[in-house]
């Protein structure tokens, strides 16, 4: 049965100029107002879906007069009849061929004074305070429009591949992941407390074990650490995926088919390569400095410090002889860009810890310019443009000094050139996969001590053949996980691992970093117990759903993808929260509050 709706017959972006002459009913947000005259006003109206212009006009004095009291974003609802507009069309409005006369007026909320106006740019905790008055906003709107699109397309691939949407619990225990918990006290068992999940990676692990073959969820987390631009502080979502009986070159699979199928029905960018690339995090280091590289551009770094073995300038000898590391990479067309350019890149690598860069121009009548020409030889300077394959208008930009600061500093100033020059692409999408992570890393304080280098629960290439290998030799660096990043325009989406099901290779690679068995036993124990009752090979990853609805919306902040964020501080200025409890639910819960002096900065 239809149910007529009394506000509205069309919403605002349906009329068109087949439509003129017919009776309507619109309801909506009063958008701007144009008083043209005493007799004649117009007024744009919005809903949720687009905008109609309305007239009011003295055939309708009435109804004119209550339009001279209206204010922006006041709700109304609007009788009319549809008027082609002619030659006086907006082409520039989805219906702007059109303008509604207005026959009657509803005022249901007259608004006098707003905090800001849409079309302005308040502060963020003003925006935050009064969210839902930002997200009025068409670009926020269509953000939220783009996050629920993404997350049906997703719904609809895994679905079709044979997943199981599954939910995992909310409340659950403290577990000891990167990230500080959020812990909920209990009521029912005093001086207990639950924790909110930082991700359900022990749930869907058990999942596997229970003959779950494929699952996912769209998966809120908790994660009580600071915000970034890219990380939204105390919770996030992404899809949480788990595969039994997979491989890691599967799974790659399953993750670039959804992509691929899903990318063309949600933006119009366009993936640069399927299969993606896949790169080796030694190589990534090398390469970018980092292991999220941005791959739309290439300008790969190169260690040099060979080529100064006996140079003459005495920074670069130094280098050499205290094993430290000289690196560079190649500008295509540097040799126009100014001194100025060259010492703002100069600036962003100190921001990033280094002591600086050194700069060569190759001028396209065979001259050599830059900060370091006249320390090099001549030989040096041949052998930096057979070494990058340099051309005439090329230039090169070089940094020494710790490898990792060296290599974090100037794959910063790489991507900072890429912008300057105009190669960051943002209708291109590149997705690759840093593969080969090391399972181990010497601790930097205490000489002899490993450490796990990322996830402790990923499976040792090799397995307990690799790790029995690494114990006889001591060579801890040779054995490799199966653990992979996918990373798309320089944005890492997530991690994710084939894990380790075996107890027996747990335990091994538990003991190269100091854990007994009983210890592992205690810490995780109800994992060891699932999987000593038969755990299939499984594996998973959870790309971030916020961070991939803000790399397609093309927005530099993650909170512009969120209906209701926190601001930087962790706090949701709208509702107050976190906020103070009252002394009844403390003494409900058993808990006294001991709160510390803030100490001012």
């Amino acid at each position: 049965m239809k149910v007529e709706s009394p506000y509205r017959t069309h919403y605002c972006n349906e009329l068109r100029g087949t439509d003129e002459g017919k009776t309507i009913k619109l309801a909506g947000w009063v958008t701007d107002i144009r008083l043209i005259s005493k007799n004649i006003i117009f007024i744009t109206m919005r809903d949720h879906y687009g905008k109609t212009q309305l007239v009011f006009s003295d055939a309708h004095p009435e109804v004119l007069a209550q339009a001279k009291t209206l204010r922006p974003e006041s709700v109304i609802f609007v009788d009319g009849v549809v008027k082609h507009r002619g030659k006086d069309a907006n082409l520039d409005m989805e219906t702007g061929e059109i303008e509604v006369v207005v026959t009657n007026v509803q005022i249901d909320s007259l608004v006098e004074n707003l905090p800001f106006q849409l079309h302005e740019s308040p502060n963020e905790e003003l925006r935050l305070k009064y969210r839902f008055i930002d997200l009025r906003r068409d670009q926020l709107q269509k953000n939220i429009r783009l996050r629920f699109k993404v997350m049906q397309e997703i719904r609809n691939f895994l679905a079709a591949k044979g997943f199981l949407e599954i939910q995992t619990p909310i409340l659950t225990a403290s577990s000891p992941e990167g990230a500080r918990d959020f812990v909920v006290p209990s009521r029912m068992h005093p001086g207990k407390f639950y924790a909110l999940p930082q991700a359900p990676q022990q749930y869907k692990q058990l999942l596997m074990c229970s003959g779950i073959d494929k699952y996912f969820q769209i998966a809120p987390c908790f994660r009580d650490e600071d915000a970034r631009a890219d990380r939204s502080p105390g919770e996030f979502y992404q899809l949480d995926m788990e595969m039994a009986f997979i491989t890691q070159d599967e799974l790659f699979l399953v993750l670039e088919e959804m992509f691929e199928t899903m990318i063309p029905k949600v933006t119009n960018k366009k993936l640069v390569q399927v299969p993606f690339p896949r790169i080796k995090f030694a190589d990534s280091m090398e390469w970018y400095g980092n292991d999220k590289p941005d791959i739309r551009f290439d300008m790969k770094m190169k260690t040099i410090t060979h080529l100064f073995k006996d140079s003459g300038f005495k920074v670069y000898k130094e280098m050499y002889d205290t094993g430290k590391v000289i690196k560079a990479f190649k500008v295509e067309g540097g040799a126009t860009q100014s001194r100025k350019f060259y010492d703002n890149a100069q600036k962003e690598a100190k921001k990033n810890g280094a002591f600086g860069i050194g700069w060569l121009q190759y001028m396209e009548d065979g001259t050599v310019k830059g900060s370091i020409v006249k320390p090099l030889s001549e030989a040096e300077i041949q052998a930096l443009k057979e070494e990058f394959d340099v051309k005439d208008g090329d230039s090169l930009i070089l940094c020494a000094g710790d490898r990792r600061i060296t290599g974090k500093a100037l794959g910063q100033v790489r991507v900072w050139v890429a912008g300057k020059m105009g190669l960051l692409d943002d209708n291109i999408l590149a997705f690759c996969w840093i593969v080969d992570f090391p399972m181990y890393e010497e601790d930097e304080e205490e000489e002899g001590k490993w450490d796990f280098c990322h996830n402790p629960f990923s499976m040792p290439q090799g397995g307990m053949e690799a790790l029995d290998k690494a114990i006889e030799t001591g060579k801890y660096e040779d054995v490799y996980a199966y653990q992979y990043d996918i990373v798309c325009n320089g944005i890492e989406l997530s991690s994710g691992a084939i894990r380790n099901h075996r107890p027996d290779i747990m335990y091994k690679a538990f003991e190269v970093v100091g854990y007994s068995k009983e210890v592992v036993d205690t810490e995780f124990g109800h994992m060891i117990s699932a999987f000593k009752y038969g755990a299939p090979p499984h594996g998973g990853i959870a790309p971030g759903l916020d961070r991939m609805v803000m790399i397609f919306a093309d927005e530099p902040n993650i909170r512009e993808v969120i209906a209701f964020p926190m601001n930087q501080r962790a706090q949701d200025p709208m509702m107050g929260s976190p906020a103070v409890i009252t002394q009844q639910q403390l003494d409900e819960l058993s808990i006294a509050v001991n709160v510390k002096e803030e100490v001012e900065e």
